[in-house]
C-alpha cells in the first residue's frame, strides 16, 4: 500500500528570505534553490539537499502539499520532484487533482461551512471594524472561503488577539497568528479532512505528516507520525503529541530535516530518534 505524505509548505518545507534562519557563518551557510517566483523576484527557497529529498520522496510516496495557500498562490511555487498528483489549497476547502479543482470535493465544503458556521461577511466586518489601522496593512479574503490580515506583528496588541480568538470560538471559526498574518478560519475548514480523502482515494495505509502552525495542528494529529520545526506557532507554545517529532533545527535546515525524515519513514527506515 502507498505511503501519504502530506506537508505544509510555508515555514515547513519552504522559506522566505526573513524565514531562512542561516544563523551560521557565511562560507558554511547551505546551497539554496528558488522554488518560487513572485513578479519577477525570488521569493521561496529549499536547501539543494531538501530539493534532492524531495526529488527522491516523490519516487517513494504520494507527496501531497498541504497549504492554506490560494491555488493561485500554490500554483507560483516550483517545487522539485514528480508533479504531485494531489494537492490541498486553501486549508482543505479545495483539493487539486492533477492541477484541477476537483468541484465535487469543493461543493462538500460549501454544504458543512454553511451549517456549521457564521458566513465569512460576518467575520469579515468584525475585522475591518476591530482591528487598528495603526497595525494592519491589508485586508485579505481568500477563495471566499476564510479572511486574513496582514499586519505590523509589532504593534499588535495581545488583548486585541486574545478577544478576536474567544468571539470567532463562538461563531465556528478559529484564529491563528502567523508571522506577520492573522488568520480567521471557520473550524471545520481543516487539512486533515482532505487528507483523508486523499488517503481514501488513494489506499494509503500510512499517513506522514508535517507542519508549524495551529492551522497544521489538526493535520499532524491525523497522520500516524508527524514532525513540526524548531519555530512557528506549535514549537513557541511545546505543542507536541504521542506520534509527534518535534526538531530542534529552525528556518530552512528544518525543511532539509522534516524531508530527510519523510524519506527515511516512507522507506521504511529505522527513525533518527524517537519522538520528543
Amino acid at each position: 500500500m502507498p505511503v501519504l505524505v502530506a506537508s505544509d509548505l510555508d515555514r515547513t518545507l519552504i522559506y522566505s528570505a526573513a524565514a531562512l534562519a542561516l544563523t551560521m557563518p557565511d562560507a558554511r551557510a547551505p546551497r539554496l534553490l528558488c522554488v518560487e517566483v513572485h513578479e519577477s523576484r525570488p521569493l521561496s527557497y529549499m536547501t539543494e539537499t531538501a530539493a534532492q529529498l524531495l526529488t527522491d520522496l516523490g519516487d517513494a510516496a504520494v507527496f501531497v502539499p498541504t497549504t492554506t495557500r490560494t491555488r493561485k498562490q500554490y500554483q507560483r511555487i516550483n517545487l522539485p520532484g514528480p508533479q504531485p498528483a494531489y494537492a490541498i489549497c486553501a486549508n482543505g476547502g479545495h483539493l487539486l487533482v492533477d492541477g484541477a479543482t476537483d468541484h465535487d470535493w469543493h461543493a462538500r465544503v460549501l454544504a458543512r461551512l454553511a451549517d456549521e458556521c457564521a458566513p465569512l461577511d460576518e467575520i469579515r466586518d468584525h475585522l475591518m471594524r476591530t482591528a487598528d489601522p495603526v497595525w494592519v496593512r491589508k485586508h485579505r479574503v481568500a477563495e471566499d472561503l476564510f479572511a486574513y490580515l496582514v499586519i505590523e506583528r509589532e504593534l499588535l496588541p495581545d488583548e486585541w488577539m486574545k478577544e478576536l480568538a474567544a468571539w470567532a470560538e463562538n461563531r465556528g471559526w478559529t484564529v491563528s497568528l502567523q508571522g506577520r498574518k492573522i488568520y480567521a478560519v471557520p473550524k471545520p475548514l481543516t487539512k486533515s479532512a482532505a487528507v483523508h480523502e486523499v488517503a481514501r482515494r488513494t489506499g494509503a495505509e500510512l499517513t506522514l505528516a508535517a507542519g508549524d502552525s495551529l492551522l497544521d495542528a489538526d493535520l499532524l494529529l491525523a497522520a500516524d507520525r508527524g514532525w513540526r520545526p524548531g519555530h512557528g506557532e506549535l514549537a513557541d507554545g511545546k505543542w507536541t503529541a504521542p506520534a509527534i517529532t518535534a526538531l530542534p533545527e529552525r528556518g530552512v535546515l528544518a525543511g532539509e530535516r522534516i524531508t530527510r525524515e519523510f524519506l527515511r519513514a516512507a522507506r521504511g527506515e529505522t527513525p533518527a530518534g524517537p519522538p520528543a
